[in-house]
């Protein structure tokens, strides 16, 4: 039986709101470039954090100026 405390959990998250699709897109594309950063060794966990936020930022700028 669950515990009362998880029910109230997962009930709680799906309220949150969900990502817009330009965010969604943004997100991905993000990902797939710190990855490419990291197999060609210019990213690494130290830097990973800084690395993902500057990568966002940039491409969403990007997306939005257009």
């Amino acid at each position: 039986m669950a515990r009362p405390e998880l029910v109230k959990n997962i009930a709680r998250e799906e309220r949150l709101p969900r990502l817009t699709p330009e965010n969604e897109v943004v997100l991905k594309t993000t990902k797939e470039i710190v990855v490419k950063f990291i197999e060609m060794g210019r990213c690494s966990p130290a830097s990973f954090e800084e690395v993902f936020k500057n990568v966002f930022k940039t491409i969403k700028e990007t997306v939005s100026s257009e």
